[in-house]
């Protein structure tokens, strides 16, 4: 093998080599402006919601909604506490209501107390 025939194959690998950079660049890229698209369209659609707005007459933040989405965001804790063990009880209360309607229904007693022995 002669000696340039070494040289023309470096020259071969450098070219591939940066070939295959320059289209992971072009990649990257196109990648990165696919993302950046996504993110101003959530930016867009994230800027509508606004749950705390600003109270022109108090001057302070006025609690948004606790149905609107991204409300617990902003809530406190205690208060988002106070609500997890509220709608919790009530979602108790409903099982156990619906459960002894549903004994009624059959005849069944709630407890052993409501049994006639006699």
């Amino acid at each position: 093998m002669p000696w340039w025939s070494w040289i023309l194959i470096w020259i071969a690998l450098v070219a591939v080599s940066l070939l295959f950079y320059v289209l992971l660049g072009i990649r990257l890229y196109r990648q990165a402006m696919a993302v950046m698209k996504d993110l101003g369209a959530a930016g867009t659609k994230l800027g509508h919601l606004a749950p705390a707005m600003a109270s022109p007459t108090t001057g302070g933040l006025q609690r948004a909604a606790p149905d609107q989405p991204g409300a617990a965001v902003f809530a406190s804790p205690a208060q988002m506490r106070h609500d997890y063990d509220a709608s919790k009880s009530s979602r108790r209360e409903n099982r156990r209501q619906r459960r002894v309607q549903r004994k009624s229904d059959r005849g069944q007693p709630q407890s052993l107390r409501d049994l006639d022995l006699s």
